[in-house]
This record gives structure tokens, C-alpha cells and sequence, in this order.
């Protein structure tokens, strides 16, 4: 199994821009689909963005397209999340995730998740 790690998370004021990181151990990533989600209080989670491998094809949620952008490096074992223009409804526990890469796996990148991290807070003040 593959141990999932997040840091980055804090407080930045809206309009700024965060990087989190998520260190994997265990296992390669490299044969995994990585992806972000997040959690908002009182919210259910929801899918942010994934990238199904280094180079590869990215798909990200409506909201942050533009704004946020998936990166992955498989030598270092990690998945990053560049944030820019955040906004306060941006504010939310990010959780980092990870699945075996299939043709199906690919197709349906918004859920069957395996893996995950506990995540990192992330609140964007106004």
C-alpha cells in the first residue's frame, strides 16, 4: 500500500497563491492515477483535480480551471497543487488521493480512490 502525506496548507489572504505537496511512501506513484480533493465544513468532499501520469492528461473541477494547476513527479514520489487567485470559497480541508491506473480507473477519474492522505487546511480570508 502507498502512505500519503500533505503539507503546504495555511492561511493566505484572497487572491494569493498556495503550493501543496504530497509526499508518497510505500509504493511508486507511478502507476497510480493522483488527484486532489477537498472538504469544506458542512459540505460533502469534492474532486479538485487529478493527473493520471507524469505529462499526462490533467482534468480539473469547473471552479479552479485557470487557477489551479496539478503536477506530478514520479522520481520524487510526489503530487503537487499551485493555487493561485484563491478565494474565500476556496477554503476547505485538502486531502491528497491515489488509484491504480486502468482504462476505466481513467475514465471515471472523479471517484474509486483508494488511497488517501488526512489532509491540509487551507482557508483563503477575504
Amino acid at each position: 500500500q502507498v502512505q500519503l502525506v500533505e503539507s503546504g496548507g495555511g492561511l493566505v489572504q484572497a487572491g494569493g497563491s498556495l503550493r501543496l505537496s504530497c509526499a508518497a511512501s510505500g509504493r511508486t506513484i507511478s502507476n497510480y492515477v493522483m488527484a486532489w480533493f477537498r472538504q469544506a465544513p458542512g459540505k460533502e468532499r469534492e474532486f479538485v483535480a487529478c493527473i493520471i501520469w507524469t505529462g499526462g492528461p490533467t482534468y480539473n473541477a469547473d471552479s479552479v480551471k485557470g487557477r489551479f494547476t496539478i503536477s506530478r513527479d514520479n522520481a520524487k514520489n510526489t503530487v503537487d497543487l499551485q493555487m493561485n487567485s484563491l478565494k474565500p470559497e476556496d477554503t476547505a480541508v485538502y486531502f491528497c488521493a491515489g488509484k491504480d491506473i486502468s482504462p476505466s480507473s481513467i475514465v471515471q477519474y472523479r471517484t474509486g480512490y483508494s488511497y488517501w492522505g488526512r489532509g491540509t487546511q487551507v482557508t483563503v480570508s477575504s
